[in-house]
């Protein structure tokens, strides 16, 4: 795929392109200034104590960072995951179950060239010619683009209100199942903020073992949620006693406020953390030891994550209470978007830019290359809740004086 045809669908290049000269109206946000609701990066600060860490391991920045971390970061991924999802000791091995990221994107990226591989002749660990990605349909952008980039076939699955916007991947034609490499599977979801439950998660699992691909459960939105934690995929890999086609990514960029710090993981199946570790060392960037050290911090605390869920609560309280039910809103289960139907996303889109200086995007915009009028997404458009409740509660109101 041409540069230019893979960046045509970049959802924020498409928000740009479609927004582009047209100066914003009135906005309800501070002294005038536009209101950025389009983008997923939480404003409040992380920690104080990660500038400590990061300040204290200063003399690390003059090292090329270590292929796979410190010991110390894998250890505290470990210790980790092992209180969240409740794991068996010594279920995780930290020198063969972990690999540092600088992000999760970058892995799930990654995952694609690896898992799926190239034009002539991908290889999955399980034969040739397993060229396919399974993704959710509307999702986030860099599945879609990770399959455009390598030439991989784009199934895209309906994540809809009629499948509890998750996609059924377990009902597609078995020819596709042989075809796939890899599937995603982001839980709670974006943008529509639902979990997928255990069952469907353990039947991924299974189904993945079964056809030979590797399913790929985007965890990034794991820790804000506003009822029971959601379920983990290693949690169901204990469960089975093996990680065998499992992998989990988790990033410290919604979870800690720190998405500037370019901090998470990947863990599960050895061998293929062997083989993204191999692919890092060639084309990716370890993660500096200054940040490694500010993120063993973080995945030793929790209550500045306590408080971020407190935070993004009270945002979805305003939104209950400026919305009502208002374009099919709702609490979503997890994460921090929420998803309206308002009939038709980019001309919502629009009007809120040119009315009201308020910038969100259309849901068709994730839907991978057929983001058009068909697209699941198109009569949505997605709004991240992550500024303050006053300023949440201005926009909102704007909003429905808008579209209303």
């Amino acid at each position: 795929m041409s540069e230019a045809r893979l960046q045509a669908f970049h959802p924020f290049l498409r928000l740009t392109a479609l927004l582009d000269g047209i100066p914003p109206g009135s906005s309800p946000g501070p002294e005038g200034k536009p209101v950025l609701l389009h983008v997923g990066e939480p404003r409040n600060a992380p920690p104080d104590f990660v500038a400590e860490a990061i300040a204290e391991a200063a003399p690390g920045w003059s090292r090329y960072p270590p292929p796979r971390g410190d010991a110390a970061y894998r250890a505290a991924a470990v210790a980790w995951l092992e209180r969240r999802y409740d794991l068996p000791e010594g279920f995780l091995d930290p020198e063969r179950h972990i690999l540092p990221l600088p992000g999760s994107r970058e892995g799930l990226f990654f995952a694609a060239i690896v898992l799926a591989g190239a034009k002539n002749g991908p290889r999955t660990g399980r034969g040739e010619g397993k060229g396919a990605i399974l993704m959710p349909n509307p999702a986030y952008h860099v599945y879609s683009g990770a399959a455009a980039a390598i030439g991989a076939e784009a199934v895209m699955v309906p994540a809809t209100a009629e499948t509890g916007f998750q996609p059924e991947y377990t009902g597609l034609d078995p020819a596709v199942l042989e075809r796939a490499a890899l599937a995603y599977l982001c839980s709670p979801a974006n943008p529509q903020g639902a979990v997928a439950e255990a069952p469907r998660q353990a039947a991924l699992i299974d189904c993945a073992r079964t056809h030979g691909f590797v399913a790929a459960f985007d965890e990034c939105y794991s820790e804000i949620y506003f009822d029971a934690p959601p379920p983990g995929a290693l949690q169901l890999a204990a469960a089975s006693g093996s990680l065998d086609q499992v992998l989990a990514f988790h990033s410290l960029s919604k979870r800690s406020s720190a998405a500037g710090l370019r901090c998470g993981f990947v863990a599960g199946d050895p061998e293929l953390i062997g083989r993204l570790d191999q692919a890092f060392r060639f084309g990716g960037a370890g993660v500096p030891l200054p940040v490694l050290a500010a993120g063993t911090r973080l995945w030793q605390d929790e209550p500045h994550v306590v408080a971020n869920r407190q935070r993004y609560r009270e945002n979805f309280d305003v939104a209950e209470r400026v919305l009502g039910n208002r374009f099919g809103a709702r609490r979503p289960a997890g994460g921090f978007f929420l998803w309206l139907d308002v009939g038709d996303g980019e001309a919502a889109a629009l009007k809120l830019w040119r009315e009201a200086g308020i910038r969100v995007l259309p849901g068709a915009y994730m839907c991978g290359e057929e983001g058009d009028d068909s697209a699941p997404g198109a009569p949505y458009i997605r709004i991240a809740l992550v500024d303050d409740p006053e300023l949440t509660e201005a926009a909102l109101g704007r909003l429905v004086e808008v579209l209303q």
